[in-house]
């Protein structure tokens, strides 16, 4: 089964974290813990001051949760280990007291959602639709959820995990899932390397007590994510 791959390279104040996976960037449970490795050594790190996350290609930036791996769980206890893989990451992403900063070149599904909404910022091209498709496979977007609602409100997260259509980048842009919205890649990629360029000049301190601020009344989710984490399982082991 292929674990798909990621590069880590610090250069500059930048720790530039990028995945890729054959199946549109999908995230399987080995990758999902690699990334939480990466992200929390390099919260540590003392030559990092900023975190840069992206995906490999031109198209998709994340097809959620690996597909192949879903079909292959059969118990409540194997689905919950895998959504964990999820919790865990948005976890390290939480608790990193660097910045982390996301680059969004195309469609976004399911866990890639939750990803997002962890980002302390995110830029993204207008080719960047977005949907929580969790709904459509007899589960939810349990374990992810608490992240996208931080991020839009319980309405909004609400309409997303029941109807599970698209959403257009502007739209993500306006109820603050993206922060920058650009016309195209090589666009994104210089406002990205601008902004890395500009966090990486900061203060640390400051940076570590401005994350730590705008992450205020999550201090549960270490408990909650796992309980979310749960119920998917269950519900996975049980789907059709």
């Amino acid at each position: 089964m292929e674990k798909g791959t990621l590069t880590n390279e610090i250069a500059d104040g930048v720790a530039y974290l990028r995945f890729g996976h054959a199946k549109a960037n999908s995230l399987p449970l080995a990758l999902l813990e690699s990334l939480s490795a990466a992200i929390e050594a390099a919260g540590r790190d003392p030559a990092v001051r900023v975190i840069a996350l992206s995906s490999e290609g031109e198209k998709a930036f994340c097809a959620g949760a690996s597909f192949e791996e879903f079909q292959r769980i059969t118990t409540a206890e194997d689905g919950r280990r895998f959504f964990m893989g999820f919790a865990n990451l948005l976890l390290s992403m939480r608790a990193a007291p660097k910045l982390v900063v996301v680059r969004v070149q195309g469609k976004v599904v399911g866990g890639g959602v939750g990803v997002v909404s962890a980002a302390d910022y995110v830029l993204a091209t207008n080719a960047a639709q977005l949907r929580l498709s969790e709904f459509e496979l007899g589960i939810g977007p349990f374990t992810i959820g608490p992240a996208v609602e931080r991020r839009i409100g319980t309405s909004r997260f609400s309409a997303m995990a029941i109807d599970t259509a698209w959403r257009e980048a502007e739209w993500a842009l306006a109820t603050g899932l993206y922060q920058q919205v650009l016309p195209d890649i090589p666009t994104l990629d210089e406002a990205f390397d601008k902004m890395l360029r500009t966090l990486a000049s900061r203060d640390t301190r400051a940076s570590a007590a401005l994350k730590a601020v705008l992450w205020e009344g999550t201090e549960h989710w270490p408990r909650l994510l796992p309980q979310r984490a749960e119920i998917s399982g269950e519900l996975l082991a049980r789907a059709p």
